[in-house]
C-alpha cells in the first residue's frame, strides 16, 4: 500500500514551542480580561462587544483544536498533554467571560432586541442572541459557574481524557503478539469469523482489565452532569441536549418513533446477513463482517482520486475543496500506536482551515469514513468565513454534510460495479445505516438508563454492562446472539459533561441527509447550490428553520420515513440476493 499521509499542522502554528502559539495563549487571556472589564462600563457598545467576544472564541478554538490534534496523534506525549492543560487553563478565563457576557446581554435585553431587528447591525444574529439570552436563564451565580469551570479540569474533563488515553493505548498480549484495542476492533472487518471472534474476546478482556477506571470515569462525568444540569434549572440532561441540538421535543419524538417502527426492517437485514454468511444468527462481532467477494481494497492515492471525482460530479465546489484538503496535507490517515482510534474533523478559524484524523486501512469502509470527515471539513469551509456565533451549528446539523458526502461516494461506487461488488457495497451501506440507526438507538436507551440509575447512586462496571446489553437487546432484538457489554467503555461520547446524548444526532444526520438526497433527485443541477445555502445557515437558525430551506418538515414522521425508505430499498435487495 502506498504511503499513508500524516497531517501538516505548521500552517496553524510552526510548533508547540513557537512564539506564535505562546503569544496567542497570552492574547486570549488579555482580550478576555479586557472585554470582561469593558462589559461593566455603562458606555460599553453592544455591537462591538459581540464582535470582540467572537474574536476571543476564535482564538480559543484555534488553540484548543491545535493542542488536541497533537495529543490525539500521540496520547502518551507529556508535552502535548501539558499543552492541552495550558489551553484548558486559559479557557477558564473565557468561560468566566462567557458568564459575564450572557449577563451583559440580559442586562441590555431590550437594546439587544432592537439591534437584532431588520436593518439593524445585529439583524443576522437575531436567532443566536435570543438563544444566548435563554441560556442565561440557566446560569448559576457567577462565582458558582466559575467554580464549576475550574473543577471540570480536574474532574469531568480529566475523566474524559482518561477514557481517551486508555482506549487508544490499552493492549492485549498473546504470546509474543501485542495488539492495541484499536487494532483488535479493526479485526471486526476480517473475513474469517474465527479471527473476528478471537479479536472480540481479546477486546472484551482488555475492557474488563480497565473496567474499574472506565466505570469511575463514567460515574464521575454523569454525576457531574446531573448535579450541574439540575443547578442550572434544566429538567434533565436530555432537556439541555435538545436545546443544544436546536430541536423541540416533538422532533426527537418523531425521529425516535421512526427508528423504532423500522427496527423489524433492520433485524430482517441482519438475519439475511447471517444467512449470507452461513450462520444461524449474527453475533456482535459479525456486524462488520464482509459479505460476498466483491470487496475492493484501495491504496490511499486511489481513495483520494475516487473521493475527489465523486465530490466533483455532485458539486464542482466540493471537488475543488477535497483536492485542496488532500494536496495541502490536511489529513492524518496513518494508523499507529498512541494515536486515537476512529476519525474526526476539526477546524481552525484563525487559519480558515480544517484537519482530518482517520485510520485508513484500505477498505471501502475506510474510504467512506474519509469521505465522511471531508464532508465535515467541507461544511467548515462553507461557514468559516462567517463570524463565530453565526457559524456554530448544533449537533443535529453537524452530521448533515458528513453523511451526505458518504452517500455521494456510495452512489458513485455502486453506479459502476459488478453484481458481486454491488452486493458488497449494499451490505456496507446497510452496515453503516444499522450502526447509525439501530446501534445509536441502543446508545440512546443506554444513556437514558444510566442517567436514571446514576441519580440514585454510583454504578459498578457489571451494572453498566448489564444496562448496555439490555439496551442492545431492545434495539437489535433476536437478530443478534452475542452482544457487546463494554460499548459504554468504547464510545468516548459518553464521557462529556457538557455534551450529553451525542447519539441521536447521528440518526438525525443519517435520515436528514438521505432525505436531502431524495430532494436532489427532484431538483437536479440546481440542488448543489441550494445544498450549500442550507449549510451556510446551519449556525444561525434552529434545525427546523434550516430544514425548511429545502421544504423539509422534521416534526413529521413522514419526512423521516422518506429517508428510511431509501435504506429499506437496499435491505430488500440484499435480502433477495442473499437467497441465492
Amino acid at each position: 500500500m502506498a504511503t499513508i499521509p500524516r497531517w501538516d499542522l505548521t500552517p496553524i502554528y510552526p510548533a508547540l514551542s513557537s512564539e506564535q502559539f505562546k503569544t496567542d495563549l497570552k492574547e486570549v487571556v488579555l482580550l478576555a480580561n479586557k472585554l470582561e472589564k469593558d462589559l461593566l462600563s455603562p458606555s460599553c457598545n453592544i455591537v462591538e462587544a459581540v464582535y470582540a467576544y467572537e474574536r476571543i472564541l476564535d482564538y480559543l478554538e484555534n488553540l484548543s483544536a491545535y493542542s488536541s490534534c497533537l495529543l490525539t496523534t500521540e496520547t502518551g506525549n507529556p508535552d502535548f498533554l501539558k499543552a492541552v492543560n495550558q489551553v484548558e487553563e486559559e479557557a477558564l478565563v473565557v468561560q468566566r467571560l462567557e458568564v459575564s457576557f450572557l449577563n451583559f446581554l440580559k442586562k441590555h435585553e431590550m437594546e439587544v432586541h432592537f439591534l437584532t431587528k431588520e436593518g439593524e447591525p445585529l439583524f443576522s444574529y437575531r436567532y443566536v442572541l435570543s438563544e444566548l439570552l435563554e441560556e442565561q436563564e440557566h446560569l448559576m451565580e457567577p462565582e458558582l459557574e466559575n467554580l464549576a469551570s475550574d473543577l471540570a479540569r480536574s474532574g469531568s474533563d480529566a475523566f474524559s481524557r482518561l477514557q481517551e488515553a486508555i482506549s487508544s493505548s490499552a493492549t492485549s498480549e498473546e504470546g509474543s503478539e501485542s495488539k492495541t484495542v484499536v487494532q483488535l476492533r479493526n479485526e471486526a472487518f476480517h473475513e474469517d469469523r474465527d479471527v473476528r471472534k478471537a479479536a472480540f474476546e481479546r477486546e472484551l478482556s482488555v475492557w474488563k482489565t480497565h473496567e474499574v477506571a472506565f466505570a469511575a470515569s463514567l460515574n464521575g462525568v454523569k454525576g457531574t452532569t446531573l448535579t450541574l444540569d439540575k443547578a442550572r434549572g434544566y429538567e434533565s440532561p436530555l432537556d439541555r441536549a435538545l436545546k443544544q441540538s436546536r430541536i423541540e421535543p416533538k422532533v426527537l419524538t418523531a425521529l425516535i418513533t421512526t427508528l423504532e417502527k423500522n427496527l423489524p426492517m433492520f433485524r430482517g437485514y441482519l438475519k439475511a446477513k447471517a444467512k449470507a454468511l452461513a450462520l444461524e444468527s449474527c453475533a456482535f462481532y459479525d456486524l462488520f463482517a464482509p459479505v460476498g467477494t466483491g470487496g475492493k481494497n484501495y491504496t490511499f492515492p486511489e481513495a483520494r482520486s475516487f473521493i475527489i471525482r465523486q465530490f466533483s460530479l455532485f458539486s464542482e465546489d466540493m471537488g475543488i475543496f477535497a483536492e485542496k484538503a488532500f494536496s495541502n496535507n490536511w489529513i492524518d490517515a496513518e494508523p499507529r500506536k498512541g494515536k486515537v482510534g476512529g476519525a474526526y474533523d476539526t477546524s481552525f478559524p484563525l487559519a480558515q482551515q480544517s484537519r482530518i484524523l482517520s485510520n485508513f486501512d484500505g477498505s471501502f469502509n475506510a474510504l467512506s469514513t474519509l469521505a465522511h470527515e471531508l464532508g465535515h471539513a467541507y461544511h467548515d469551509s462553507v461557514v468559516l468565513s462567517q463570524s463565530n456565533l453565526l457559524r456554530s451549528y448544533p449537533m443535529t446539523l453537524a452530521e448533515t454534510a458528513s453523511i451526505f458526502s458518504e452517500y455521494v461516494v456510495f452512489q458513485g461506487a455502486i453506479s459502476a460495479c459488478s453484481s458481486d461488488e454491488r452486493l458488497t457495497l449494499i451490505e456496507h451501506f446497510l452496515q453503516d445505516t444499522t450502526q447509525v440507526c439501530v446501534d445509536i438507538l441502543s446508545r440512546f436507551y443506554f444513556e437514558s438508563a444510566v442517567f436514571e440509575k446514576r441519580a440514585e447512586g454510583e454504578l459498578v462496571a457489571d451494572e453498566l454492562s448489564a444496562l448496555m446489553v439490555e439496551a442492545q437487546k431492545r434495539s437489535y432484538g433476536d437478530a443478534l446472539s452475542v452482544y457487546h457489554p463494554y460499548m459504554w467503555a468504547v464510545k468516548g461520547h459518553y464521557y462529556s459533561s457538557d455534551l450529553s446524548f451525542y447519539n441521536y444526532p447521528y440518526a438525525f444526520g443519517q435520515l436528514f441527509a438521505l432525505g436531502l438526497y431524495a430532494q436532489k433527485e427532484k431538483d437536479g443541477p440546481i440542488f448543489a447550490a441550494k445544498y450549500r445555502s442550507l449549510l451556510e445557515k446551519t449556525g444561525s437558525a434552529s434545525a427546523q428553520e434550516v430544514a425548511l430551506i429545502l421544504d423539509c418538515d422534521i416534526t413529521s414522521e413522514k419526512f423521516w420515513q422518506e429517508g428510511m425508505d431509501i435504506i429499506a430499498s437496499y435491505a430488500q435487495e440484499f435480502a433477495h440476493a442473499s437467497e441465492y
